[in-house]
């Protein structure tokens, strides 16, 4: 059966309403060499013989995941417990991305609602959202949900350059209409220069901790300095790091947020993701997304409800806070059981073994003749090293001659870094991995 969106009758009627005769003549501005290409599909294959080339296809991803992997800038190569996979495949969770119905899926919320309570602990914060897209989606709520504190009073966000590069463009286009000015250059290079920067026309300042380049910046006394000025201190980090840091709440942070990815969730080759959010009670009803809460029912028993779905589906559109119509259910389950397996505990233990492994990779490759660590300060678990040699051209060495894969080529972000490395070590490089890794780098700068 053919699924027609449109009647000849309707084609006719949009034509004529945009001025074009006819469906040809519409797409005479495409070459016509490409218009109808010839299609060179090979001879049909019998089920048993296409599963048999999906199987081939799939081993070569299983060989590229088996590489030793040292990038990260946002998306890093954590374990992913077997416990994820066991209860993110059971058929019950494959469900709406939204509870549209939430009085019978109460599953659902529950996970939510257990999701929130973990990221509001692990962040020091009051409550959490039920997630956003990514990291950078975080980031850019984020920024409106300052503005709304503000009551639009304030246009400017000050970021530290130090914020994911990705993420800032992110929030450059997410804005783009609004009042918004985004400030991130010029602020100068240490948090007691950034809180400087903040003037009574700022709504809020980001800092991001460890940073874009790995390293742990001291927040203490930032928050203090912000309110000070009537703005609101934002706080990106690293989930993981948490395991080993004082958490920002702590540090006064009005909003904290980052990218879910290291909990649970595969690189996946590039997403999904999930975006935590989470601020102070005070601003709950300023925060985007969706708000998941605990109640009772009529016989006294435990339910979860929506608490607040501050969106234009379910308010007036001139109150939404966003327009963001979902969170990412299914990553936030993986979140979920990926916390609730490690604990306390086991987060700090695999935050601590990153911790390690990098500082011991970070001391080798500094001893190589022709590498060198860039800056002196504390680092987690990513580090920037200058190489003797331009990173693209290592790397494609680093692949093709030893099959590792290296860190992020910092001039494919930032001008004039072609021979800057950032190099990321997590808990899946074991000491073995670091060494093989410090001397291909050795062998490449001869």
């Amino acid at each position: 059966m053919t699924y027609l969106p449109l009647t000849d009758r309707e084609r006719v009627e949009m034509l004529a309403r945009i001025g074009v005769p006819s469906t040809e003549t519409l797409f005479q501005a495409v070459p016509e060499e490409v218009r109808y290409p010839e299609l060179r599909l090979p001879a049909p294959l019998s089920e048993p013989e296409i599963l048999a080339e999906l199987r081939a296809l799939g081993a070569q991803n299983v060989a590229v995941t088996d590489r030793a992997c040292f990038l990260g800038a946002g998306a890093c190569n954590h374990f992913v417990p077997s416990i994820v996979a066991h209860i993110t495949s059971r058929s019950e969770f494959y469900t709406a991305y939204t509870p549209y119905q939430p009085e019978i899926s109460q599953g659902t919320l529950q996970v939510i609602f257990e999701y929130q309570t973990m990221i509001a602990r692990l962040t020091g914060m009051d409550v959490s959202n039920a997630s956003h897209y990514d990291g950078a989606t975080a980031l850019a709520e984020s920024l409106i949900m300052a503005q709304g504190v503000a009551r639009g009073r304030r246009s400017r966000a000050v970021l530290a350059p130090s914020v994911n590069p990705v993420y800032r463009e992110v929030a450059r286009t997410y804005l783009q209409g609004t009042d918004v000015e985004i400030i991130d250059e010029g602020c100068g290079v240490t948090p007691q220069d950034w809180a400087a920067a903040v003037d009574d026309r700022t709504a809020c300042l980001v800092v991001q901790t460890p940073d874009f380049y790995g390293r742990i910046l001291d927040l203490r006394g930032i928050a203090e300095a912000v309110h000070a000025r009537g703005a609101l201190l934002i706080v990106l980090v690293d989930p993981i790091s948490l395991g080993m840091l004082v958490p920002p709440g702590a540090l006064g942070a009005d909003i904290v947020i980052g990218d879910g990815q290291p909990l649970g969730i595969g690189l996946q080759y590039g997403g999904p993701y999930l975006g935590f959010f989470a601020c102070r009670a005070e601003h709950v009803r300023r925060m985007s997304g969706r708000v998941v809460g605990q109640t009772v029912d009529v016989e006294g028993k435990r339910g979860f409800v929506m608490t607040l779905v501050t969106r234009e589906q379910h308010i007036r559109r001139e109150k939404a806070t966003s327009n963001i119509c979902t969170n990412q259910g299914l990553n936030v389950l993986a979140a979920a059981v990926y916390l609730s397996a490690l604990g306390r505990s086991g987060l700090s233990q695999v935050a601590n073994l990153c911790y390690q492994r990098a500082h011991y990779a970070a001391s080798a490759i500094d001893a190589l003749p022709g590498y060198s660590l860039d800056g002196d300060g504390l680092f987690f678990k990513e580090f920037v090293v200058h190489c003797p040699l331009p990173v693209q051209e290592l790397n494609r060495r680093l692949l093709d001659e030893f099959d590792i894969i290296g860190g992020l080529d910092l001039s494919t972000v930032e001008a004039g870094r072609e021979r800057d490395m950032l190099v990321c070590v997590t808990e899946m490089n074991p000491r073995a991995q670091i060494d093989r890794l410090v001397a291909a780098l050795a062998e490449v700068a001869k």
